[in-house]
């Protein structure tokens, strides 16, 4: 029987090479995000067993709904990854309590609500993962991407989370990327302010099938809990 991961975050950049890598594997592979034509013309394209789900994921209240439906669809999952974050490009002046509100449900309480629903039975059973993948403002605070203190609390918790259950058989980890993401919306935005003279923050640019890969190898081999891109 094939294993299942769930892609929360199925975009074109990183998540949908995730989908890729694991899919390569033998995974079945449920994707999950807000726009329905994308997810179905890639499910069309994975060439493996694909269940498109289409979700608001900063619905933390449509979380247990969610599960069901995936449940429904191929059963409790081996593995998930985690993708999704509101706009953290955020100046510091500008925060105010309710924006951290905003920025919270998708960094923590969506993906706190996900792991209530999926890893239980992961322990039952000795093995699973639980996979994310967020920006570099997670490691250190920037005045330009104060979002990232949503995503540092993302850190923590995962953190904590490889801590109590990696000798129940349940990998849990982060990849903290300092980089453009090749088809993301940010690495677009920047390509075309380049190409119209305009001033933008430059990072380097990185393929997303080789993040892809790192997130894989961090779930079968290494093991470590936390990896950042540029090392």
């Amino acid at each position: 029987m094939s294993k299942t991961i769930a892609v929360f975050g199925a975009g074109p950049g990183l998540g949908q090479a995730v989908a890729r890598r694991y899919a390569r594997d033998g995974y079945d592979v449920v994707l999950v995000a807000r726009r329905r034509e994308p997810l179905e013309s890639f499910a069309k394209e994975l060439g493996a067993t694909a269940h498109v789900i289409i979700a608001d994921l900063a619905d933390t209240d449509a979380v247990p709904a969610l599960a069901a439906q995936i449940r429904a669809a191929v059963g409790d999952l081996d593995a998930f990854y985690y993708g999704a974050a509101a706009n953290g490009f955020v100046p510091v002046l500008d925060l105010t309590p309710q924006r951290v509100q905003d920025l919270m449900s998708l960094g923590v309480y969506t993906l706190l609500e996900l792991v209530r629903e999926f890893l239980p039975a992961m322990i039952v059973r000795g093995d699973g993962a639980i996979l994310s993948a967020q920006g570099a403002s997670a490691l250190q605070g920037n005045p330009r991407v104060a979002g990232g203190l949503a995503l540092a609390a993302q850190r923590n918790y995962l953190q904590a989370l490889h801590a109590e259950v990696a000798e129940k058989g349940v990998y849990v980890g982060g990849l903290y990327i300092g980089a453009a993401i090749e088809n993301s919306a940010w690495h677009t935005e920047m390509e075309r302010a380049k190409a119209a003279g305009e001033p933008f923050w430059e990072v380097p640019t990185v393929d997303p099938a080789h993040l892809a890969d790192l997130l894989w190898n961090m779930h079968h081999g290494s093991g470590e809990a936390d990896a950042r891109y540029p090392a």
